[in-house]
């Protein structure tokens, strides 16, 4: 082979191996992308699934409340409301004041 052929079939050599270089690195930075988008497409499918599980280990964690421990929360807040509305209005008006008050501490 002639030194002229050489020199013509070297680069070429060398531009292919860059080339296959550049595939493989670029085929192992897309893999883990590949795996990701995989596994967010298995995530969003099974939402209800993993909703529902995520519902049971929260009611293993802090069971729901009884109706009644729940209305009465309800009432407590409510009378807390009224009794801040009062003190709000205890100096403009304290006809309101006084109602609200009593509206307040009725069961």
């Amino acid at each position: 082979m002639s030194l002229f052929a050489l020199a013509l079939a070297l680069p070429a050599e060398i531009a292919l191996f860059d080339v296959s270089a550049l595939l493989a690195v670029a085929a192992n930075l897309l893999r883990p992308v590949l795996g990701l988008g995989a596994a967010a497409t298995l995530m969003v499918y099974f939402k209800p699934l993993w909703m529902g599980l995520l519902r049971a280990a929260l009611m293993l964690i802090k069971p729901r409340k009884s109706l009644d421990q729940r209305i009465a929360r309800s009432k407590f807040m409510g009378q807390q409301l009224m009794r801040r509305l009062a003190n709000d209005h205890a100096a403009s008006q304290p006809n309101l004041a006084a109602e609200l008050r009593l509206l307040a501490g009725r069961d």
